[in-house]
C-alpha cells in the first residue's frame, strides 16, 4: 500500500478510535476493487486479562489482542484481489508510535508475522489526533507516513 489514505478511511479510523476510547481499538485496512476500507476488529485483551491476569497483565487500556475470527479473516485476506494491507490499533493518551510491545507482537524469530503495514492512532479524551504508518524495512519497523487530523 502506498502512503496515501482516502479521507473516508481516515474518518472511519478517527471514529473507531474515539468510540473505543479510553481503550485501544484494532482492525484492518483492506484494499480491493472498492478502494481502501476500514474493517474494525474485536479487541480481546480485556477478556484475556480477566481469564488470566498473570499471563496477560495489561488490559485494553494499554494493549490489544486480535481474536480467532479476526485472525482467520487476516489469514484469508493476505493475498488476492481484496487483501489486508495494514493492521491498525490505537494508543490512548500516549501518542502514535510503534512501541517495543507492538514490535515484539509483530515479529516471530526476528521476522514479521505478516507482510502488512502497521498503523497507530493517537487518541485522547478530546479526540483522535494523529496516525502513523510503520513498515518493516528488513531490520526494523520504520515510520513511512503520518496522517494529522
Amino acid at each position: 500500500m502506498s502512503g496515501e489514505l482516502p479521507l473516508s478511511a481516515l474518518a472511519a479510523l478517527w471514529e473507531h478510535a474515539e468510540a473505543g476510547y479510553p481503550e485501544e481499538i484494532c482492525g484492518f485496512l483492506v484494499e480491493g476493487p472498492r478502494g481502501v476500507e476500514v474493517r474494525p476488529a474485536e479487541n480481546r485483551q480485556n477478556a484475556l486479562h480477566a481469564e488470566d491476569p498473570v499471563h496477560f497483565p495489561r488490559d485494553a487500556r494499554t494493549a490489544y489482542n486480535l481474536g480467532a475470527k479476526d485472525l482467520f479473516f487476516l489469514d484469508r485476506h493476505l493475498r488476492g484481489e481484496t487483501r489486508v494491507t495494514t493492521i491498525y490499533h490505537s494508543h490512548c493518551d500516549v501518542g502514535s508510535y510503534f512501541s517495543d510491545e507492538d514490535q515484539r507482537a509483530a515479529l516471530f524469530d526476528g521476522e514479521p508475522l505478516y507482510t502488512v503495514d502497521y498503523l497507530v492512532v493517537d487518541v485522547r479524551s478530546d479526540g483522535a489526533r494523529l496516525a502513523k504508518r510503520f513498515r518493516w524495512d528488513g531490520k526494523a519497523f520504520a515510520e513511512v507516513a503520518s496522517y494529522p487530523r
